[in-house]
């Protein structure tokens, strides 16, 4: 009779605390869906061979990468040759493509650093700038070849192939100084400097986007992680390239990922998340929702797949050139899209 009697006190105090949650439970599942919904569907199919136009695309990427990781090798402050170094080949190719360099030079412990900037300046409304940028730094102790030579070799490779092209809004190409710790968001990181100045002097950057860490990729099951609890919702294959955005960025985010959907056939993924969620203002784009810009990361997800991540063995041969090549396809048809033609305001 204890028994009997205990049972449905259980089932009361069970119904209330269920009563009590539930709308707690619904709300955070409902914030989920909210900030990990993108239109579209991602390609699921299998990787189709490089067209002529991406054969060439890849050799000239694994050309920069191997100078920058490779000949190159280390470049921030405690390596500053390479530093140097580095910022001479980005502002080379540029000016092999036509384009006139301008650098930002601020000083960092009594060291001249410099951010490097090339522009498409814009038909119709010059004033209204697409910033897509890479940091050209390497952390200490690695020859950064996915961290961040991929990025940049990405950003030299979509400035060809939109150079001569019509475009509406002005686009900037930036390769950014000190993005890697001590300096990273901190009043010394190159992307932060960009940014504030930028703010300060009331330049209209409607979209910007950070290429960082595009080079990686695996087809095994398991060879993807997230921080808690996106796992939950996302695939554990690394086949994929992340588009991540804060909650003001979020139409950009929607923009984006349905241009690349749409035009490339390659797998991808996006967030749009609270800034303080773990990685998602880790590199460049965050120093940009710091003035109130609208901005992306477009990512391989880094340490979240890539084992030799801030190591010594980021080197040129682990990178897959052919799925870059890919990805950078997709992503200069969405810096297209962003300033082209007969778009109107954003």
């Amino acid at each position: 009779m204890m028994g009997h009697g205990f049972m449905p006190r259980g089932r009361r105090q069970w119904r209330s605390l269920l009563l009590r949650w539930l709308p707690v439970v619904l709300i955070v599942v409902a914030g989920l869906l909210y900030i990990t919904r993108v239109p579209k569907r991602s390609y699921s199919g299998p990787f189709h061979p490089l067209s002529e136009t991406e054969r060439v695309l890849e050799n000239r990427l694994k050309k920069h990468v191997a100078v920058l990781a490779g000949e190159i090798g280390e470049r921030n402050l405690w390596h500053p040759k390479g530093l140097e170094a580095s910022a001479d080949y980005i502002a080379q190719v540029l000016r092999d493509l036509g384009f006139e360099v301008r650098r930002q030079e601020f000083t960092v412990t009594g060291a001249v650093v410099r951010n490097l900037e090339a522009a498409l300046v814009g038909a119709s409304f010059p004033r209204e700038i697409v910033v897509v940028g890479a940091h050209y730094d390497s952390v200490i102790g690695s020859p950064g070849a996915n961290d961040n030579a991929s990025g940049v070799a990405g950003l030299l490779e979509m400035a060809r192939l939109l150079a001569g092209r019509p475009l509406s809004r002005t686009v900037r190409f930036v390769a950014f100084v000190n993005e890697e710790p001590p300096f990273f968001q901190t009043d010394h990181m190159g992307s932060r400097v960009y940014a504030s100045r930028s703010r300060q002097r009331e330049e209209q950057i409607v979209a910007m986007l950070s290429i960082e860490t595009i080079g990686y990729y695996s087809e095994e099951r398991g060879t993807q992680r997230y921080p808690f609890p996106f796992g939950l919702m996302y695939p554990d294959t690394a086949n994929f390239i992340g588009f991540v955005g804060n909650i003001a960025s979020r139409d950009l985010l929607r923009r984006a990922m349905t241009t690349f959907r749409e035009q490339t056939d390659f797998p991808s993924e996006g967030i749009a998340a609270p800034s303080w969620i773990t990685g998602i203002g880790w590199s460049d784009h965050w120093s940009f929702w710091e003035e109130g810009y609208p901005a992306l990361m477009v990512t391989d997800t880094a340490l979240f797949r890539y084992r030799y991540y801030h190591t010594a063995d980021d080197t040129p041969d682990k990178i897959d050139y052919a799925r870059m090549a890919r990805v950078v396809t997709g992503i200069t048809g969405i810096v297209e899209e962003l300033a082209g033609p007969d778009r109107g305001h954003m």
